[in-house]
């Protein structure tokens, strides 16, 4: 399908991203389905920000990556931190906020970066890059200090 389709179309099929509503729901699918899925995730996000306006290539590079933290880890116990804000969208999508996405960077809207007022899964306001390995050494350090464990 053609880039130019995939922006005009009205209505992106989502057989299967309709059934995800958290992370969890991702543990419940097969590799194949979770391929299948990355594509749907990849329309959905071309189809909003076609409207919306945002940083689509790098939103659009890391949805495997985002299913795979989210389906090996256990969010929000397990803290994801994303260096660069713009490649949070499949992460927004799959933590809650799918229905709402459709205001992505609107006024009133969801924010076009993790934003800790908005989710529990977001645990780090990121905006751009190179913050996010001394956020993740403050996180590790406090939740030792704190007594939780190694790491973050």
């Amino acid at each position: 399908m053609e880039l130019s389709s995939m922006m005009t179309s009205p209505q992106i099929e989502t057989n299967l991203l309709e059934r995800i509503e958290n992370p969890d729901d991702l543990k419940k699918l097969t590799v194949a389905q979770l391929i299948r899925l990355a594509e749907e995730i990849r329309k959905f996000i071309i189809n909003t920000v076609s409207k919306t306006g945002g940083h689509l290539g790098s939103s659009l590079g890391v949805v495997e990556l985002t299913l795979a933290l989210h389906y090996f880890f256990d969010s929000p116990r397990d803290k994801i931190i994303w260096d660069v804000g713009h490649l949070s969208y499949a992460h927004k999508i799959i933590t809650g906020r799918k229905h709402i996405f459709h205001t992505l960077r609107q006024y009133g809207g969801i924010s076009g970066f993790p934003k800790i007022t908005e989710s529990e899964h977001d645990v780090y306001g990121a905006g751009h890059a190179s913050t996010s390995i001394s956020a993740a050494i403050g996180f590790a350090k406090g939740r030792r200090q704190k007594g939780s464990g190694l790491g973050i």
